[in-house]
């Protein structure tokens, strides 16, 4: 259970995370499967995600399975048979991934596809049941580093101390100006997303499948949720008054427009969809620190994506993996904790994955414009989709490919990004 942010005595703990979305709770289980004591701070009063469902890949599905809750997971979400893509005005096939037996065995985990909320829900369960300490209705302002510690500056005017402070606060981070002075980055698109039962009358086709509608200035996924009671349906297209600085939006003629020359497959779909509230898509520009003194950050705090890659969880997951690796030995040692390890740990964890991060964020943005073009642009982004064959994991290896103890994938130096497309 999380408690309230206490008045009186300063906190002090070996690890402090502040932020209690899905980068923070993964980051706090695996430092507390170190055997640190943690304390995660939460500005919200309660603990939840928004959102509708999420694809789990391979690299992030053997994370869980580290921790012991895969099986949790497998529980909740549904295993797909395929990752498929289609032209969005014809409708036609361009190629598919299939995502059991041979892509499953090289990739030592499955794929899976579940809600947010339960994703989250397992998380959190997770560290309640290692015993970190949660705590809600905390406001961090800011942090600094006073002899050796990491010291957090909340609204309420109370400190919290700990050895090492993680900053996982998300896209619109507090404390990444710490470490950079850069703002979101708008992508001029927005997404709709809805969930609705899956009942007698949906059409039985595709409902065990991910499958990807391709269209000029626009895209649709769908896939089923919660053991196939759900079918979770998101749509993203290039928004005019977006790109005029309007998040939000009053009306549904944009929606309508972007998807006017579509097949009915793909209209019919945009039936599923809540449309009082869209979602803005940002991401940041790739960084090379993460760290000030004895802060660090991660998940879309310290690497913001776009959705192309269905990475943005599944490289938070990454995150706490490679950070449990580099504490262990250097901070948690066979003769107790070893506070002065922590410089070199997170520079350690910074190190390995801003590089990796960073090849990450820059495809996602050049898959997501080869999933938008028209024209002669198309044509031949569909003569290439439809010249891949399945079970060719030339594209896929430096994504979901294991390293090491099967874990994160290898560090890839920032440098080192080229238009590869996965899946």
């Amino acid at each position: 259970m999380s408690e309230h942010a206490p008045s009186t005595d300063v906190p002090s703990t070996d690890v402090l995370v502040i932020g209690g979305g899905m980068a923070g709770l993964a980051g706090a289980l695996a430092l507390r499967e170190n055997g640190a004591n943690v304390t995660l701070v939460e500005r919200a009063p309660e603990f939840g995600e928004v959102g509708a469902g999420l694809q789990m890949a391979p690299n992030a599905s053997r994370v869980l399975r580290r921790w012991g809750l895969l099986e949790k997971a497998l529980e909740i979400g549904v295993q797909p048979k395929h990752l498929v893509f289609r032209d969005a005005i014809t409708g036609e096939e361009l190629t598919r991934q299939t995502l059991g037996g041979e892509f499953a065995e090289r990739y030592g985990a499955p794929y899976v596809v579940i809600h947010r909320s339960d994703l989250h829900r397992v998380l959190l369960e997770g560290c309640e049941a290692a015993g970190v300490r949660l705590v809600n209705d905390v406001m961090v302002e800011s942090v600094e580093t006073v002899n050796g510690r990491g010291v957090a500056h909340t609204a309420a005017g109370v400190d919290y101390e700990a050895d090492v402070v993680i900053g996982a606060d998300g896209l619109k981070s507090t404390l990444r100006p710490l470490v950079a002075k850069d703002e979101p980055v708008s992508s001029a698109y927005v997404a709709y997303r809805g969930t609705v039962p899956i009942t007698e009358n949906t059409p039985k086709a595709d409902l065990e499948d991910v499958i990807v509608y391709l269209g000029p200035d626009c895209h649709l996924v769908q896939y089923p949720l919660r053991k196939g009671e759900l079918l979770n349906t998101v749509a993203v297209f290039k928004s005019p008054s977006f790109e005029r600085g309007e998040e939000q939006y009053g009306d549904v003629d944009e929606l309508e427009a972007a998807y006017k020359d579509c097949v009915p497959a793909v209209q019919e779909a945009l039936k599923n969809l809540g449309t009082s509230m869209r979602w803005p898509m940002y991401d940041r520009d790739p960084i090379e620190n993460w760290v000030a003194g004895r802060m660090v950050l991660m998940g879309d705090a310290a690497h913001p994506m776009l959705q192309y890659l269905a990475q943005g969880a599944c490289q938070a997951l990454e995150d706490a993996a490679v950070l449990q690796d580099a504490s262990n030995g250097t901070v948690f040692t066979p003769d107790g904790v070893n506070p002065g390890g922590w410089d070199d740990a997170i520079r350690e964890f910074n190190n390995v994955r801003a590089g990796r991060t960073a090849r990450v964020q820059r495809t996602a943005r050049i898959w997501g414009e080869s999933w938008h073009v028209s024209g002669l642009a198309r044509s031949l982004r569909n003569l290439l989709f439809k010249s891949r064959k399945d079970n060719n994991f030339q594209y896929n290896d430096w994504l979901y490919g294991q390293d090491g103890d099967g874990v994160p994938a290898a560090a890839v130096p920032a440098s080192s990004v080229r238009a590869t497309v996965p899946a």
